[in-house]
């Protein structure tokens, strides 16, 4: 994608920002951001050097991404208040975000005749059905307030291109990792937790026995994968993963090994909403826009352990 002017709302995010430093190497890009999870840091040194123009607001204010999304030709919207626990914590405020922020975000689009919105769903929209790989076609069995939102947001995307002829793709992210992951917190991700604590000499916690799997997929396939379905003429679901799944205890093996330490394992009840098994069918988006994993879960954590270490 060149000299194009595009939005990435949540763009001072983990997903947003890596997102937002790609296409700013050959298109005018803008990031939305309010920061109440993202961190400008993520991006500052790109709005120092004018390669991104950084615009501090919030998703529910309609009439600035009215504004903001003039001549606009595609919209990368990654913007949402994540964790399934922190949903389940705060539906409420879980609900404002990602429901009516992205219902805004589309009024916005159509509005200002953008060419394209590219929408952030996520793999929580399936539950814990025992069926394995997840495939578009299956009927969504969402577990938490946080997964509810997403699929609503699928819909909203799907009646916008019926009803209003807005072109969108809603991809599902299967548990996303890479470098600029918040390890902090109530709600940070699994990899990035285990990473920082096993730099601290901690034990990384695992909720449940450790044996449910994970389809993992490495930031830079994430932001590949977004460009592409921009890019293409598909519209619709696609999965976004890696395509081959992990247990949590082999995770937390394998970094210890990269790492070279060995810690003992903490472990702790499940957590409410969790799913116990996830593997992705990834056919639909390779065969829709070409998208091919770049990266197995050894070479991405590997780059994940590299940019932690650096960061210390």
């Amino acid at each position: 994608m060149k000299n194009k002017k595009v939005i990435v709302t949540g763009g001072a995010g983990f997903i947003g920002s890596n997102l937002a430093k790609k296409l700013a190497t050959d298109n005018k890009t803008i990031v939305i951001d309010n920061l109440s999870t993202g961190f400008i840091e993520n991006i500052q040194e790109d709005i120092d050097k004018k390669h991104i123009d950084f615009v501090k607001g919030s998703i529910t204010d309609l009439d600035l991404l009215k504004d903001v999304f003039k001549k606009v030709d595609y919209v990368f919207h990654q913007a949402a208040i994540p964790s399934v626990p922190r949903s389940i914590k705060d539906p409420v405020l879980s609900n404002n975000a990602n429901v009516n922020g992205t219902l805004n975000v589309l009024v916005a689009a159509h509005y200002n005749n953008v060419k394209k919105v590219v929408y952030a769903s996520s793999s929580s929209v399936y539950g814990d059905t025992p069926t394995l790989p997840k495939k578009e076609t299956m009927i969504p069995c969402p577990l938490s307030p946080y997964a509810v939102g997403k699929l609503a947001g699928e819909y909203y995307c799907n009646v916008f291109t019926g009803v209003y002829d807005l072109k969108t793709v809603a991809l599902r992210y299967f548990n996303v990792y890479g470098p600029r992951q918040d390890p902090n917190g109530e709600y940070a991700a699994v990899i990035p937790k285990f990473i920082m604590n096993i730099l601290d000499d901690k034990s990384p916690v695992i909720f449940g026995d450790g044996e449910q799997t994970r389809d993992f997929s490495f930031i830079d396939d994430v932001v590949q994968a977004n460009i592409l379905a921009a890019e293409s003429s598909a519209c619709g679901v696609f999965n976004i993963a890696g395509g081959k799944r992990i247990t949590i205890n082999a995770l937390a093996d394998s970094i210890m090994k990269i790492i070279g330490k060995k810690i003992d394992v903490e472990y702790m009840d499940s957590r409410t909403g969790d799913i116990k098994h996830s593997l992705a069918d990834i056919s639909k988006a390779r065969d829709s826009f070409s998208f091919k994993p770049g990266f197995n879960i050894e070479k991405g954590l590997g780059e994940t352990v590299k940019w932690f270490q650096k960061q210390i």
